[in-house]
């Protein structure tokens, strides 16, 4: 028989074991954090977006926070600044993937983007690209663990001709960043434009980080067009839209283009861009249920602001990560790009499916003047485009394989 003292042991014990028993098994379900890298333009003539896209994945963030996290795991994030060049780019993401940081999302340009695609497989990181646009991206230079969450140069120039169909301006002047995706918009807008009739009176490319368009805007003058299609963003286009208001070209040319009526440049050039006319890809007004809980809870955690185009957009980026984590049950990128590869996921949108053959998610796209309400210039959308018929099909280029 035992002794109470045996007796007393034996219970110690068994709560010792019991409790190593229940250490064991928090330790066990502890899960690995969901880790996002973000390189992207803190520095530069881009960096004036780079607000938000740090609000936008830090709304993302705290929105699943709330809700126990994707598949019940943290969340931890990491800002490096690509400067807006495609080397210090791609060096910063490979710094953030072997700091164990290995879904990329936030970096803007498409030069950037295209120099970071090849090195995923080699760093065992995913990408979701939210606004870059060129079709490499999704064309002959496609990846495995690349995919696009936003609208491409495609999907733009499909809302752009039906507006220019409408248009009564014969001659137009091209001004564009000389980039891979400012020479890709010129490229093909000349190439609608002279198939709709229209002549091009003007095609200029400015370096990154000019800041005086005064000579571009003499020219373009000279030849006496109609109508200026512009694609440009961050500094470059606020130091665009002022000056061509201050030599008079914005009072006699109407101006267009993609990505020139940004809500950061309405915001910094004010009514300098009344009746301008641009891409949306995203817009706080469109009417969808889940847009509307998105903008509501956007303006409840930053004071009424509502989300910006780029907000927008990057969202959506985060959407599909999140989700994919959800599904996957993993943060492994391998695990996750099995996820996105042709997978259906809910936005801003409604549900979207990100293309299998060429990782293009497939969205509708939006084409619009900006405008004053309610004492402010905004954007209003004018023109759109449903997906079906946004989206040309996938590029015979890409070569994915999974």
């Amino acid at each position: 028989m035992n002794s109470p003292t045996d007796t007393l042991i034996n219970r110690r014990t068994l709560l010792a074991a019991a409790g190593g028993m229940a250490a064991s098994l928090a330790i066990a379900q502890e899960k690995e954090p969901l880790r996002i890298g973000v390189p992207t333009a803190l520095s530069g003539p881009y960096a004036v977006l780079a607000p938000e896209v740090r609000r936008s994945i830090e709304f993302a963030i705290a929105e699943s926070m709330a809700r126990g996290g994707p598949d019940g795991r943290k969340i931890e994030v990491r800002f490096l600044d690509s400067e807006l060049k495609p080397d210090v780019a791609r060096r910063q993401a490979e710094k953030l993937a072997l700091d164990g940081f290995r879904v990329l999302i936030g970096t803007i340009s498409s030069g950037e983007i295209l120099a970071i695609s090849p090195m995923l497989e080699r760093w065992d990181a995913v990408m979701v690209s939210t606004f870059a646009k060129n079709t490499k991206i999704t064309g002959d230079t496609c990846s495995p663990r690349l995919f696009r969450a936003n609208q491409a140069d495609p999907q733009d120039l499909a809302v752009i001709k039906p507006w220019l169909a409408t248009r009564k301006e014969k001659k137009w002047a091209i001004l564009c960043s000389d980039m891979a995706w400012g020479r890709e918009i010129g490229k093909s807008f000349k190439e609608a434009a002279i198939a709709d009739g229209r002549q091009i009176t003007a095609e200029n490319y400015p370096a990154l980080g000019t800041n005086d368009f005064a000579p571009f805007i003499q020219q373009i003058k000279a030849g006496s067009p109609e109508g200026m299609f512009v694609a440009m963003t961050g500094r470059d286009s606020i130091n665009l839209l002022n000056q061509a208001k201050q030599f008079g070209l914005s009072d006699t040319v109407q101006i267009a283009g993609v990505s020139i009526n940004l809500d950061s440049n309405l915001r910094a050039v004010g009514a300098v861009a009344k009746g301008i006319w641009g891409n949306m890809n995203y817009s706080p007004s469109i009417d969808t249920p889940e847009n509307k809980r998105f903008v509501e809870a956007w303006k409840k955690h930053y004071n009424g602001d509502e989300p910006t185009d780029l907000e927008g957009e990057n969202y959506v980026g985060m959407q599909a990560i999140l989700q994919s984590v959800e599904r996957a049950k993993s943060v492994k990128p391998a695990d996750l790009a099995k996820v996105m590869h042709g997978g259906t996921f809910d936005t801003l949108f409604g549900k979207a499916t990100i293309r299998a053959e060429d990782h293009q998610m497939l969205l509708p796209n939006y084409f619009g003047q900006v405008q004053e309400r309610g004492g402010r210039m905004r954007n209003t959308v004018i023109f759109a485009l449903p997906a079906d018929k946004a989206n040309p099909p996938a590029d015979p280029a890409c070569k994915l394989k999974m």
